[in-house]
């Protein structure tokens, strides 16, 4: 068990990184904040503390920490209390990270934090990923999106593609993973234009749990189309097998 002082060197080794004596404050910062939020707004069931470090720090890093450290254009979509994006703005403070979520306090609560940790690279937007994905400034102009506990896995690949630049990548975070879950996806993808590239099965370095991390390649420009208006993205899902019902969303982050 970790002590209330430690700086949780124990989980870093698995990521094969360490954060320095800023990025430390910033994390320990960002933990006082969510707890201090989540009385207001209901932003997760995570507040233990070395919980809120394996499954929102550690978690969160863990789909990302293999990319190029090289300046990346990132999407957050559905961040909610600022997770995976906050933790990865503070890992690659030379990556531009976009928090977007659709809920306007949820969004003014990640910025207000973005405000007090001093992220110069990070920006909050309140919108629907259905309605941002199409203007001109966000469609397909994004090296890498982030979706972690939104929705069904072949949702989030509608939500998160349009956003990403042909040769770019999207990341879901998952908890459970099931075969015909990405038999769907595959079939999302190949109607948004891209292929899974990547799923990667891990635990958690303290309890064990099981995650997954789907890595999704954009390979060419995507139907116009896409995404559809809201609501139908979740009501009438892309490659959903018929007479199957929607895998509930991943509730790893609650």
């Amino acid at each position: 068990m970790l002590s209330e002082t430690d700086t949780f060197a124990e989980i870093w080794p698995d990521l094969d990184w360490q954060p320095d004596s800023l990025q430390i404050h910033q994390f320990e910062r960002l933990y006082e904040l969510v707890i201090a939020g989540n009385e207001r707004l209901n932003l997760t069931r995570i507040t233990e503390r070395t919980e809120f470090w394996e499954k929102h720090l550690w978690d969160s890093l863990r789909g990302v920490i293999t990319m190029p450290a090289a300046d990346l254009s990132v999407i957050d979509i559905g961040t909610g209390a600022g997770f995976p994006g906050l933790p990865v703005a503070i890992c690659r403070p030379e990556w531009y990270v976009v928090l977007l979520d659709s809920v306007r306090k949820k969004s003014g609560f990640v910025s207000s934090v973005v405000q007090t940790l001093g992220l110069t690279n990070t920006r909050a937007l309140t919108a629907r990923a259905e309605d941002l994905a199409h203007r001109r400034e966000h469609r397909e102009s994004y090296d890498l999106a982030l979706l972690r506990a939104v929705a069904p896995a072949n949702v989030c690949a509608e939500y998160g593609l349009p956003f990403v630049k042909v040769g770019g990548s999207a990341v879901l975070y998952r908890g459970n993973w099931e075969v015909l879950e990405e038999v769907e996806l595959a079939r999302a993808c190949s109607a948004l234009g891209a292929e899974i590239a990547e799923v990667d099965a891990f635990e958690l370095p303290l309890t064990g749990a099981v995650r997954h991390c789907v890595q999704l390649r954009k390979l060419k420009p995507g139907l116009g189309v896409f995404p559809r208006s809201s609501g139908l993205p979740v009501q009438h899902p892309l490659g959903a097998l018929e007479g199957r019902c929607p895998i509930p969303e991943d509730d790893q982050t609650e």
